[in-house]
């Protein structure tokens, strides 16, 4: 069943805790934003740049912070959990000596009402395959086709060329184009 059936993102309530799950690799960093162990939503990013050289502890404490980034508006007033499966991350608060960068990604992350929790590798497998995926994350930063270049496919498209066409001056039966995009 598992096999044929695609995992189901649920919808927020706001009346119940959230939780995130994190995780980094070498060449990607992962989570996931959930409630009662059913995914709302996910997020991945492929490193590049100077991000490519943090240790495995910056990584980690990055993919937090860019998790917390693209869902502050669900994170804020109410506590949520993070779990992670790097366990130095526990001691966050209690860290007194910080370089720029982590005294800046701390500042950003104690404004919201959190709690850690370490879970271990094999439990975080979610957040883990996310950070993995080299494919994906190679083809996300490849091929994300802007709309601009969709108006340049429909001609050469199999399915849609006809159409594309005849409705170059009015609209056809099904079809219309505005702005040179088929509706």
């Amino acid at each position: 069943q598992k096999l044929t059936n695609a995992p189901l993102l649920s919808l927020p309530n706001f009346n119940k805790m959230f939780e995130i799950e994190c995780d980094a690799s070498g060449i990607g960093i992962g989570a996931v934003l959930m409630q009662e162990g059913q995914p709302i939503t996910y997020f991945s990013e492929k490193l590049s740049g100077a991000v490519l050289n943090y240790p495995t502890y910056d990584k980690e404490l990055y993919a937090l912070v860019r998790a917390m980034e693209t869902w502050q508006h669900y994170l804020w007033p109410k506590t949520f959990v993070i779990h992670t499966d790097h366990e130095s991350l526990k001691h966050l608060r209690g860290q007194h000596k910080l370089s720029k960068r982590h005294a800046r990604w701390v500042e950003f992350i104690e404004t919201f009402p959190y709690v850690i929790r370490y879970k271990q590798g094999k439990e975080n497998v979610v957040a883990d395959a996310l950070s993995h995926r080299y494919v994906l994350l190679s083809t996300l930063d490849a091929k994300i086709l802007c709309f601009e270049h969709i108006k340049e496919l429909y001609p050469l498209d199999h399915d849609f060329s006809e159409e594309y066409v005849s409705c170059e001056k009015t609209a056809n039966g099904k079809y219309f184009r505005h702005e040179d995009f088929l509706f």
